[in-house]
């Protein structure tokens, strides 16, 4: 640990961020940047939290190498033999493993820079002001500090009457680590992770069985999008199977049996277990401060990220909504200037966009067509066909479309749905429009202005003369 000089008030830090995802990075860089002594806690030894190095890194790694091996399977520029080549897990995430160690090394630099210390251990607390750290080698600090940020992400939920430790049973963290060949999986929980992971096996040739608590994928989503979703999903050969829950998971040497409340029994080489996650608050112990986390292991934060203890934060994943690497940034940034100046004066702004990377990708910000129907806003729609876009038909990209909602007499962007390859950065130019304030964000900005050709933005532009031509 290197020297530290104690202030008026006696505590060895001004604040301590407990994570190193990208919520605790904001807080910790904001508040470093204001002047503040500040110490992060990470309980393992490289920073990046959850979403570095089990999450949206190596997940997305995952699926953009899967996606480049579809892409030459189907090509008859690369694959005039029409011969298919694989690879396994184990091959693709050799390139996910490259980026998580770029990415780790890069968030690393942040915290020497700004210098910021970064100590390794498990953290729990003593009281309000004290926290001890107990070291992998065994021994343990006591460390004290004005105040405190939770950031401390979240993990997979692993109920206990099925075996984690099985060699045939996963979760998304422990996923990463898969050392055989699966020739089948069943995936289940059919939320944004089940539903990428089922989209990365098939695309690499697994046969997936994808099991759904609900009666359709993502219901979050457009209808229209979700159930674009489904049909490739379905077409592409996955069997997706809703209104499903689990009785019992039978575990054996060289396979798996999912027996269904419903009577079902599933059988396949491993089984993924993709059902929702839980804030990392059990080691804190929180009871010791007086805070109490709900059974999702979340604490309750007010619109300052401020727990009911005073000089306690919290942000990210442990807070519950929106559970996103983008937001959560925002959140420590955001907290850090309520600690500064006792109040927070920016929010998350409303339209949150939703990234989700299936094969082909999805994005959306603002409403749907089921909110606005009932919300009584009259509302029309503009849609882009990716097949009809030179950028598309140049990248053999066809698959998918771009949809506009607008409202009928104002013009007013209200909300934005892409599918298709590259749909999470499509969506950002029209998030940039809904942003604006006044006449400054309506549909018809995208007629008036013009867009490099050939791109996929210029779906934009087809998007909204075909939604204008339905305004009578």
């Amino acid at each position: 640990m290197p020297h530290r000089k104690k202030n008026s008030n006696a505590f060895d830090f001004d604040a301590v961020v407990i994570g190193t995802g990208p919520a605790g990075e904001g807080v910790s860089m904001q508040l470093s940047k204001a002047g503040k002594r500040v110490a992060a806690i990470e309980r393992y030894e490289s920073v990046g939290g959850g979403c570095t190095h089990w999450g949206t890194i190596p997940s997305k790694a995952l699926r953009h190498s899967v996606s480049r091996l579809v892409e030459y399977n189907q090509n008859p520029l690369f694959n005039d033999n029409n011969s298919t080549r694989s690879l396994t897990f184990a091959d693709i995430m050799q390139h996910a493993s490259g980026v998580i160690r770029k990415q780790s090394r890069l968030r690393s630099s942040f915290y020497e820079r700004n210098s910021v210390p970064v100590i390794t251990g498990e953290a729990s607390f003593i009281d309000k002001n004290t926290l001890s750290v107990s070291r992998n080698d065994g021994s343990v600090e006591t460390i004290t500090a004005k105040q405190f940020v939770l950031a401390v992400g979240s993990s997979p939920y692993t109920p206990k009457d099925i075996d984690f430790k099985h060699p045939r049973v996963y979760n998304s963290d422990t996923l990463l680590s898969l050392k055989h060949h699966p020739k089948t999986i069943i995936v289940y929980g059919a939320g944004v992770i089940g539903s990428e992971y089922a989209s990365i096996f098939r695309g690499m040739g697994v046969k997936v069985d994808l099991v759904n608590m609900r009666d359709r994928l993502l219901s979050f989503l457009d209808t229209e999008i979700s159930d674009a979703l489904s049909y490739h999903l379905w077409n592409n050969g996955v069997v997706i199977r809703h209104n499903e829950e689990y009785e019992s998971v039978e575990t054996h040497d060289d396979y798996v049996v999912l027996n269904l409340k419903s009577g079902k029994r599933m059988k396949a080489d491993c089984l993924l277990f993709a059902n929702g996650r839980s804030g990392n608050t059990a080691e804190l112990a929180l009871k010791n401060v007086g805070l109490k986390a709900d059974s999702r292991g979340q604490v309750k934060v007010n619109s300052n990220y401020q727990t009911e203890v005073e000089n306690i934060y919290a942000v990210g994943d442990v807070v519950g909504y929106p559970s996103l690497a983008s937001a959560a940034y925002n959140q420590g940034r955001f907290a850090a200037e309520a600690m500064l100046s006792g109040e927070c004066h920016k929010a998350l702004v409303e339209d949150i966009p939703t990234g989700i990377y299936t094969l082909p990708e999805i994005s959306s910000v603002g409403k749907t067509e089921q909110q606005l129907t009932e919300l009584r806003i009259p509302y029309e729609v503009g849609r882009a066909q990716f097949k009809h876009l030179a950028r598309a038909q140049i990248a053999d990209t066809v698959v998918g479309s771009l949809k506009l909602l607008f409202h009928r007499e104002t013009k007013e962007l209200l909300g934005i749905h892409c599918f298709g390859e590259r749909a999470s950065e499509i969506v950002h130019i029209g998030q940039a429009i809904m942003q604006q304030e006044g006449a400054g964000n309506t549909i018809e900005y995208f007629v008036n202005t013009t867009f490099n050709y050939p791109t996929m933005a210029e779906a934009y532009r087809v998007a909204a003369l075909n939604g204008l031509n339905r305004v009578f």
